[in-house]
């Protein structure tokens, strides 16, 4: 389409207007009519505030994604990379209300009708990034796939050259841009250097998830989600579960969505009973390590908890496959939680500033069955764009920006639904309407 029109990937003023004066069709126009709504906020200044600035997002995930939306709307020219070929992650997140209402407001309904349809909560990772990506695109993005970040090039004096990206194809014309801003979003490996990570360490927890194929039966229609149960809230289902198949869960949860999505927290002593650990090792990561875990038992595991919780009412539990085509069933440990340090920092090197900014996984890791990791997400994208809009306009020191980033970054790990502001219309960039 774009290619037919003689449009390319640009800043939103140039890009924007031309492709929507373009796509005059109803469905167009309901669109248009969202992106005109976010656009036109005083907070982006029509798309000025951030002209000249240079943004590179690293990661294709939601909040990258959702970062290079806002970045976009403030007029910055944002590029983003993505390591992976296609979007393929069949886990499901769940959504608290003000990231309904901002996805509602990016026109997620246009692109998917079924989107939180009544009670409805929770949405595949994998459906949330072709929402947001096909945003994305629509504003402007310039976005790359099967390309990954390696790390940062400083400016050099002698070839005149500012920050640049070390990129694997290292002939992919990426590797040739030079930015004023860099977002990690690549979740909790984190390839931006630079940044150090704090360790939280509890009591052991093991957390499963599974995938099964929906099949969209009238069958499965009828079997009932379960939004989380906790032991302490429902012993007796605990107690009957452990006395039919000596599986020992903390919680479970179940989703409903292009899958059939279960997660739960399984105790070690029934993982070793189970087989689905061969031997219980001290070191967790050892214990976890797939030379000790036996996948078939992990799957058998996985499938008598969803059985058991459903009351067998899921006809012929099929796995789903991942994106290495394997049966998508994955355990991990939650015994140590990372944060970053710091949530940002510039760096100068040659006269030539960048910023660098992390947000989602990278900055902070969630624990998934609480369901925190997207609404957090979210808000850290907003305050990315936030601390970007802050560094180019001008009023604040590169110091300033990076003192207020850090103050919002310490309230992060403690929002919750029901302490931020519940007017979720009136959210913006700014961190004082949220």
């Amino acid at each position: 389409m774009c290619e037919f029109l003689h449009l390319k990937p640009n800043v939103f003023p140039h890009f924007y207007p031309k492709l929507r004066a373009n796509l005059t069709s109803w469905r167009a126009k309901a669109l248009w009519k969202k992106f005109d709504a976010r656009a036109f906020h005083k907070c982006y200044a029509k798309g000025k505030i951030c002209a000249g600035t240079r943004v590179l997002v690293i990661g294709a995930g939601p909040c990258g994604l959702r970062t290079a939306i806002e970045a976009q709307l403030l007029g910055a020219k944002v590029v983003l990379i993505e390591k992976r070929d296609r979007l393929s992650r069949n886990n499901v997140l769940h959504l608290w209300p003000f990231v309904i209402e901002d996805l509602r407001m990016l026109g997620a309904k246009k692109f998917f009708g079924k989107f939180c349809a009544g009670a409805i909560d929770h949405i595949s990772i994998r459906q949330l990034q072709c929402i947001l990506l096909k945003v994305a695109l629509l504003l402007g993005v310039e976005v790359h796939t099967e390309v990954s970040f390696e790390h940062l090039l400083e400016p050099s004096a002698a070839e005149k050259t500012g920050w640049r990206a070390e990129i694997k194809p290292e002939n992919h014309p990426v590797a040739q841009y030079e930015f004023d801003v860099i977002i990690g979003a690549d979740g909790k490996r984190n390839t931006l250097q630079g940044f150090k990570r704090k360790e939280f360490r509890g009591k052991l927890a093991i957390a499963i998830t599974a995938n099964f194929i929906n099949k969209k039966s009238e069958a499965e229609a009828r079997v009932e989600e379960i939004s989380g149960v906790a032991f302490i809230f429902n012993q007796k289902f605990f107690k009957d579960l452990q006395g039919e198949t000596r599986i020992d869960l903390e919680n479970i949860v179940y989703y409903k969505d292009d899958t059939h999505y279960f997660v739960m927290t399984a105790k070690k002593a029934s993982l070793l009973e189970k087989g689905v650990i061969k031997q219980d090792l001290s070191d967790t990561e050892k214990l976890l390590a797939p030379e000790n875990v036996d996948r078939d038992a992990l799957q058998n595991y996985a499938r008598q908890a969803a059985d058991f919780s459903t009351n067998y009412q899921l006809p012929h539990l099929e796995f789903a496959v991942n994106h290495y085509g394997q049966p998508d069933v994955a355990m991990f440990d939650f015994t140590s939680m990372y944060a970053a340090e710091y949530a940002s920092k510039v760096v100068e090197r040659h006269g030539s500033r960048l910023l660098m900014i992390l947000v989602g996984d990278s900055l902070l890791e969630p624990f998934w069955p609480t369901g925190s990791g997207c609404a957090r997400g979210f808000l850290s994208s907003l305050d990315a764009a936030w601390a970007i809009r802050s560094y180019c306009s001008g009023q604040m020191t590169p110091l300033d920006v990076l003192a207020e980033r850090e103050s919002i970054y310490r309230l992060l790990a403690q929002t919750t639904p029901d302490n931020l502001n519940k007017d979720w219309k009136a959210y913006t960039l700014d961190p004082a309407t949220r």
